[in-house]
């Protein structure tokens, strides 16, 4: 038997699907904005269309399956549209994304039932990989592969007798420093590889510990390329010049070390496929697989849409309508001075002001910034730094110095949360991050924290969940990061860096009430 859906509910589906686009357009575009200015996200675009070739190969199944529908996808449909509610209430387009995709999922459950649910599971699980991560997860996480990545192209450089230094992740070829930024660090290269590495796993039909070893294998074989890319750049660079490093050189080397990755991803398919007890030839376990047409002699009957996808479409379509008429207020924007009157002398400190270069401007995207060299008689020095923002939306939110100082070459020998003796705030005693970094022989103490909406926060993720609470139920997102830095001087001995930011906090911290409100 094979079913088929009439035109009618072919009309009705696609209305459905209309207006739950309408009612996620924003998410959307904002969406397809990260897929064409984010390389690496921009395999985002083809996720969709490589989904419907997924389910177009599962025709012939789906055709002899009957179309049951399930309740549980009109809880679905209702859990996404409460979730997009939240996000739009809370300004984390994030939550709006993933608000879609459970919203798919249901109008799909809703329709087919759970039989064919189980048929389609990969083709829905892969558009998970077309939404971009969360900035500061992401922000974290190229962090730490711009550290790697930098440590093993260096490796690579030595290798051929060519001396390099490296802080942090800065390649100091002599006459030239490459840079391991954001578009070196390999991100731009896993998201897309682990989708390939994904797709490959999926059509390759061995044991399914080989898929998963094929797949999780694209995570270290990205960083591993990279890092060659990396060294090989340096290596170019010192034999043929800085221009090795820049423009059309420096691009196609990108695309190069993606096609020579897939090529690994598929060597190893074929060494997999030659292992264990089911070794075979890698052609007889990997392949695509176009669906054949049903025979024109099979008995064909029309599907009904089921009750449930129609409670469905009704919800979404009430959604639709009710969205115009629900109330949005901005977030609110704090009166507060700005930072341009913080005194240069702070009782026995006298302080000199820097500026930021725009590199970094451009970077963290900050509406307010302080920045001052405090002294004082005695040579006592402490780096005065605070970040402001008036709203904290995506990519624009306090960057972490646990994730910056390493880029700078700073190793962080030591970390934990202390209170500062005799300093509070509000009238709590202030807990910081206390971080001891290292760069050679010089040493640092760096005390920081999160000074936002009248609360002082020491943990990061703690400080984007206070963040998502109180744009939605107090519509603000402002936020400060307060930062102190003091060299540790070889004659110091004990807590005596300690003591220096215990006291300049203890002067310099009550006067920031003028400059972050509560």
């Amino acid at each position: 038997m094979i079913y088929e859906l009439p035109a009618r509910s072919w009309a009705v589906i696609g209305a459905s699907l209309a207006v739950a686009l309408i009612v996620y357009h924003a998410c959307l575009l904002r969406m397809a904005d990260g897929w064409f200015t984010r390389d690496e996200y921009s395999h985002g675009v083809l996720i969709p269309i490589i989904a419907a070739f997924l389910v177009w190969q599962r025709k012939p199944e789906l055709e002899q399956v009957r179309f049951t529908g399930s309740w549980a996808g009109v809880a679905m449909i209702v859990g996404g549209c409460l979730l997009k509610v939240v996000g739009d209430v809370g300004t984390f387009m994030i939550l709006q994304q993933y608000a879609l995709l459970i919203t798919l999922y249901g109008f799909v459950l809703a329709l087919t039932g759970w039989q064919v649910f189980r048929l389609l599971w990969v083709p829905l699980l892969i558009l998970l990989f077309m939404i971009p991560l969360p900035e500061f997860v992401l922000q974290n996480f190229s962090s730490q592969l711009q550290l790697i990545s930098s440590q093993f192209g260096v490796l690579f450089i030595r290798a051929f007798d060519i001396s390099v230094f490296v802080e942090g992740n800065v390649i100091d070829l002599g006459g030239y420093k490459l840079q391991v930024a954001e578009a070196c660090d390999g991100l731009r290269y896993l998201f897309p590889l682990m989708t390939l590495g994904f797709l490959m796993a999926y059509f390759f039909k061995v044991a399914t510990w080989k898929r998963i070893v094929l797949f999780l294998s694209s995570i270290p074989l990205t960083i591993f390329m990279n890092s060659l890319r990396i060294g090989m750049i340096g290596i170019m660079v010192e034999h043929y010049g800085i221009s090795m490093a820049e423009g059309f050189v420096h691009e196609f080397q990108g695309w190069a070390l993606f096609m020579a990755s897939a090529a690994l991803l598929l060597f190893e398919m074929v060494v997999l496929a030659r292992i264990g007890k089911d070794a075979r030839p890698w052609r007889d376990v990997f392949g695509l697989q176009f669906p054949e047409p049903a025979p024109q002699t099979a008995p064909r009957a029309a599907r009904q849409l089921p009750r449930s996808f129609l409670v469905g479409a009704a919800i979404i379509t009430l959604v639709c309508i009710a969205a115009p008429y629900v109330p949005r207020q901005a977030n609110v924007v704090q009166q507060r001075e700005t930072f341009f009157t913080f005194p240069q002398h702070v009782d026995t400190w006298d302080g000199k002001r820097s500026a930021l270069e725009q590199v970094y401007l451009d970077a963290l995207k900050l509406d307010d910034y302080l920045l001052v060299d405090f002294v004082r008689k005695d040579r006592d020095a402490v780096n005065f730094f605070v970040a402001w923002y008036d709203n904290q939306e995506a990519g624009r939110t306090t960057h972490s110095p646990r994730t910056c100082l390493p880029g700078g070459g700073w190793r962080i020998v030591d970390l934990k949360r202390v209170a500062v003796p005799g300093v509070t705030v509000d009238n709590v005693p202030l807990r910081v991050n206390r971080v001891e970094i290292e760069l050679g022989q010089h040493k640092q103490l760096v005390y920081y924290w999160f000074q936002q909406r009248g609360r002082i926060i020491t943990n990061e993720y703690a400080a984007r969940w206070y963040l998502f609470w109180d744009s939605l139920t107090r519509r603000r997102t402002d936020g400060a990061l307060v930062r102190l830095i003091t060299p540790i001087k070889p004659g110091d001995t004990g807590n005596q860096g300690d003591m220096r930011l215990a006291e300049f906090a203890a002067q310099a911290v009550p006067r920031l009430n003028r400059y972050i409100p509560n």
